[in-house]
């Protein structure tokens, strides 16, 4: 009997076929109608899609990321845990597949090879994420909770008086965006300039300009680092005894700041709207009773900042949950919708960490614990300074960014009573 991840023998596909006919696809992609993720109506209630798609699918989900780039996306929480646990089956070097897209395609500059952790397998991947993991170590959490705060306090003395904000455009983006930049290092001019370029890469919008405006300023600063090393991940990822060359430790940084910018932002708005709209939260929060921290994960479960993502690209025609995943061509794990399976829903979630939301196995986010204190430092710093904050509108009235990968909301207004500014640090 065949293991679920390599085909049947050609002489044994007939007779396996009559006991365990194949649901979908084929060793060829099929060119059957597939689903696209860049709509309106997905990103409005995910959740409901996702329930149609497992009616109409089952595990496996043909869709398509852009036009002519056909992918699967897994929305099985236990085929997903064995696809992120097999790099040798389902490897994350995507050269192969990007021989066939086209350059100006939307979706290209965000999937393609570079040389870093996130798009290698074996000892290259082994190499780059050592530098990685080993520099984001160095990070001192402690004195990083003083730096949230010290970020958080004038941004929010920037709004605080006026009774209303955008809690993304005004308080979460910027809060990511300078806590990256001291982590790494980085001025304010090269940081503008790094995150206007991620903005177009990850809303696949002019996405080739966004990479070049990117790479620009981010060797900007590894030279500078190089010249002045610093208390910082580039100072530190430069120094490393992997000895990564410039290229190789800009692209760490790129990773650096693609894996930050975008899902934390949205890790932040998407507690902020549970806290602020959800009764089971708003006011246990506030009252001590529930903790950011669950909030959090509940949002991890649920609103995921990354929704669809841990890609890899099979090997070889491979047959999983009776289906066929065509060689070379992009598997997406949806994150939101294996952590919303029914065959594991049940149970209490306030404390659950089972969650996909930082994916798993060699790729898993190497930067969690950072990640997990920005966002509730962050969140916690707002909620303390303005108790009584709501939505500016009806929930139903928030707009959801389309979008393959991301789960954001396209702004976050709120109103709360006119506050004195806070002292600053």
């Amino acid at each position: 009997m065949t293991t679920p991840y390599a085909p049947e023998p050609a002489n044994d596909q007939a007779a396996a076929s009559a006991t365990c006919p194949v649901l979908h696809g084929s060793p060829i992609d099929s060119g059957e109608a597939r689903l696209s993720l860049n709509t309106a109506e997905y990103a409005a209630d995910p959740m409901r899609v996702y329930d149609e798609m497992r009616t109409e699918y089952g595990s496996m989900v043909p869709i398509e990321l852009a036009p002519d780039v056909p992918a699967t996306l897994v929305i099985s929480y236990h085929a997903a845990i064995r696809i992120l646990n097999d790099p040798d089956h389902f490897p994350a070097d995507p050269r192969m597949w990007q021989e066939t897209i086209p350059a100006d395609s939307p979706v290209r500059p965000a999937m393609e090879w570079r040389p870093n952790a996130r798009r290698n397998t074996g000892e290259a991947h082994h190499r780059y994420r050592q530098a990685y993991t080993d520099a984001v170590a160095e990070i001192d959490l402690h004195a990083l909770r003083s730096t949230v705060e010290k970020i958080a306090t004038p941004l929010i003395n920037d709004f605080c008086e006026s009774g209303s904000a955008d809690l993304i455009a005004q308080y979460a983006f910027p809060v990511v965006f300078q806590v990256l930049n001291h982590l790494v290092g980085c001025s304010a001019d090269i940081g503008g300039r790094i995150a206007a370029g991620m903005a177009a890469l990850i809303n696949t919008v002019d996405a080739t300009e966004g990479v070049q405006m990117i790479s620009g300023a981010l060797m900007e600063l590894v030279q500078l680092r190089r010249r002045e090393p610093a208390a910082d991940v580039t100072s530190w990822m430069a120094s490393h005894p992997t000895g990564l060359d410039d290229t190789e430790l800009l692209f760490q940084l790129l990773d650096f700041y693609g894996g930050g910018i975008e899902p934390l932002q949205n890790l932040i708005a998407n507690t902020l709207l549970l806290v602020i709209a959800d009764e089971r939260f708003g006011g246990s929060v506030v009252g001590g009773s529930l903790s950011t921290r669950d909030a959090l994960d509940e949002v991890l479960f649920n609103d995921p900042p990354l929704a669809n993502l841990c890609i890899s690209f099979p090997r070889q025609p491979i047959l999983i949950d009776n289906n066929w995943l065509p060689a070379h061509q992009p598997v997406l794990i949806s994150l939101a919708a294996c952590n919303n399976d029914p065959a594991i829903a049940g149970g209490e979630r306030i404390g659950n960490r089972s969650h996909l939301a930082w994916g798993g196995g060699p790729h898993a986010c190497p930067a969690k614990s950072v990640a997990y204190l920005v966002a509730q430092d962050a969140a916690d710093q707002l909620l303390d300074a303005l108790p009584e904050i709501r939505l500016a509108v009806p929930k139903s009235d928030l707009v959801w960014r389309p979008g393959p990968f991301h789960r954001s909301l396209a702004s976050l207004p709120v109103v709360f009573p006119e506050t004195p500014q806070l002292p600053v640090l």
